[in-house]
């Protein structure tokens, strides 16, 4: 059964750790693949946009468990890693979502078994009309668990509780069903969304994603920008003009807790200790292979973790930054040698009521559980950076020898090197 509601989330929101509505160009990621609808060209008052009609977009998401693979080499750790059940060449159980807009009913029903970590990245307009199907296809390993799911934008306001997510005051899906949840974003910003049913089990599990809103000011001239190019904020002057974007969803995996939902086992989460640390669901050197598609097999183990962290830019231009934190634990995402300046924190621009700026500028950003950051930076003459956790005890795969965990590469070449981008982290 369909629960269509239309209704405007414009009211308070229950959380308080992040704050703040959504922004401009329209898209929706398959795989690990978003793809940007044009943008409006000028920036109407809400009273205003209130009164025009607003752009429908509509997505189809769904889901179920899986398995994935971590990084080769990784020592193994009985029985928890790798996990006996796991169908080669994968080695850790998941619970995610999967974009399943298009797809028929008996497509989408194959997709049973078939989850996604990070979960499909989500980007949209400012004052878009968005309606999100969530269908619950139930877990494949354990049809003995009839776990509801939910969808939750983290920080984003809503009018009312029904389409915030939370079982407690809202609707979860139970398995079988489907419910369409409805926003309508009013301001620009970084966000995340997750299931909040049994949420500390399905948040660990893999249930977690990136939303992004773009802010009406998009290609129209704004302060020292005559033309007009693409911005992460309504800021005024241009000070948040980019040229690329990349996103980063920030968690750990405990592998124990894994198996343990595997093998029906019940894990004791005041126990938590990660055994990996991701970014978009891969540990280094996984971070750096190119997106991939989940609905192809030859991906081969990277198949249902389809989102690259790889940043690849020319000299001279604007790069945008934008990490959430889903983990448990705290991070603090570092360059070498690139000045990073932090334009908002939690989907806040960091600016005055009298337009004075906050920004600040360092080399290493630090991002809480729940929370997320928008950092821009000019990229250098050419040459290979890493973007790393500064907690170095983050950066192993499973207490293995060498390099692992969350980090991965920026690669800056000559002018001209990279042609324009047209989808997120490609």
């Amino acid at each position: 059964m369909t629960m269509n509601v239309n209704a405007s989330p414009q009211g308070p929101s229950r959380r308080s750790v992040l704050f703040g509505g959504v922004g401009l160009a329209s898209a929706a990621l398959f795989g690990g693949r978003v793809l940007d609808a044009p943008r409006a060209a000028a920036a109407p008052s809400r009273a205003a946009a209130a009164a025009v009609a607003h752009p429908q977009k509509q997505l189809h998401l769904a889901g179920t468990d899986g398995w994935v693979s971590m990084p080769q080499g990784a020592p193994a750790d009985p029985p928890f890693y790798p996990d006996a059940l796991a169908p080669n060449p994968f080695d850790t159980y998941v619970f995610g979502f999967r974009d399943v807009t298009g797809m028929t009913s008996t497509q989408i029903a194959a997709q049973r078994g078939k989850a996604q970590i990070s979960a499909p990245i989500l980007a949209f307009d400012e004052e878009d009309d968005i309606t999100i199907t969530l269908t619950n296809l139930g877990l494949l390993q354990r049809p003995d668990l009839f776990d509801g799911h939910t969808l939750h934008w983290h920080g984003f306001v809503n009018a009312i509780p029904l389409f915030d997510g939370v079982p407690e005051l809202s609707l979860a899906v139970p398995v079988g069903r489907d419910l369409s949840y409805f926003y309508r974003p009013h301001d620009a910003g970084t966000y995340m969304y997750h299931c909040h049913f049994e949420d500390v089990e399905h948040v660990q599990m893999g249930m977690t994603g990136m939303v992004l809103v773009r802010p009406k000011q998009n290609l129209t001239p704004v302060g020292t920008d005559p033309v007009g190019s693409k911005y992460a904020y309504n800021d005024g002057d241009g000070s948040t003009r980019y040229d690329r974007e990349f996103t980063f969803m920030l968690t750990e995996l405990w592998s124990a807790a894994h198996y343990r939902d595997a093998h029906i086992q019940v894990s004791d989460w005041t126990d938590y200790d990660p055994s990996f640390w991701l970014l978009n669901g891969r540990g280094y050197p996984d971070t750096v292979q190119p997106n991939g598609n989940p609905n192809l097999s030859a991906a081969g183990r990277l198949q249902y973790q389809p989102i690259s962290s790889l940043v690849t830019c020319n000299a001279g231009e604007r790069v945008l930054l934008r990490m959430s934190n889903l983990g448990y634990q705290n991070h603090a995402m570092s360059v070498d040698a690139i000045d990073l300046q932090v334009v908002a924190k939690d989907a806040n621009l960091l600016k005055g009521r009298d337009g004075t700026t906050n920004y600040l500028t360092t080399s290493s950003v630090d991002v809480g559980p729940g929370e997320s950051r928008d950092v821009i930076f000019v990229a250098p003459g050419p040459g290979e950076y890493l973007l790393y956790d500064r907690q170095y005890s983050y950066l192993d795969n499973g207490g293995g020898a060498g390099y692992g965990g969350m980090m991965t590469k920026i690669l800056v070449g000559p002018p001209g090197t990279y042609g324009p981008q047209t989808v997120v982290n490609a």
